[in-house]
């Protein structure tokens, strides 16, 4: 039985945005090309538009497949932390400021991979981003059912800070122990 018409531009879209989530938290807003994500994708330059109106489109549904992905990631870290009597929140933590982020650019949260670039976006972007944010303070608060939005909003921004911190000293002692070391910080403080 052959594929029809629909499902074959179902799956090149869901390449395109696959390829293009990767490439964001990899190269940020700006590294992202239509060309190079196509070509990725393994499709034609020119078969974009019947994908997406615009590149900005395309960023928009790139975020919401990262993100996506970030939290089941953290919810299948979840249930391994679970099965060893770990809280939700030192799961997330755990998870979160894991070693292997440090290598790994195209994974992980894209929160910490694009928030320098969010606010430079035209504003559907921007908006997106605002939302990806909002997001993960609320996962934050469901972690920590007596969490104020405020505390909710200053353990996101350590993670956040946290990684892209480590990141920018790399994948090294130094990168680890600032992971290390705030993992333990915060859960000293919130792990009850």
């Amino acid at each position: 039985m052959s594929r029809t018409p629909q499902s074959r531009k179902a799956e090149s879209h869901d390449r395109i945005v696959e390829a293009a989530a990767r490439a964001i938290r990899l190269r940020g807003y700006a590294g992202v090309g239509v060309a190079e994500v196509m070509k990725e994708a393994g499709l034609t330059h020119g078969g974009f538009y019947a994908h997406f109106d615009s590149r900005d489109a395309l960023l928009v549904a790139a975020l919401e497949r990262a993100g996506r992905e970030s939290v089941e990631n953290l919810g299948k870290a979840a249930e391994r932390h679970a099965l060893k009597g770990h809280s939700a929140f030192r799961s997330l933590v755990e998870s979160y400021l894991a070693d292997d982020l440090l290598k790994s650019l195209d994974a992980g949260c894209p929160v910490a991979a694009l928030g320098c670039d969010m606010p430079r976006q035209s504003a559907p972007v921007r908006e997106a981003s605002a939302l990806r944010v909002q997001r993960l303070i609320a996962g934050i608060r469901n972690t920590l059912p007596a969490a104020s939005q405020a505390g909710a909003s200053v353990i996101a921004a350590t993670l956040v800070g946290t990684l892209q911190l480590a990141r920018a000293l790399g994948d090294n002692d130094e990168g680890r122990s600032l992971l290390a070391t705030t993992r333990k910080a915060l859960l000293l403080q919130h792990d009850r």
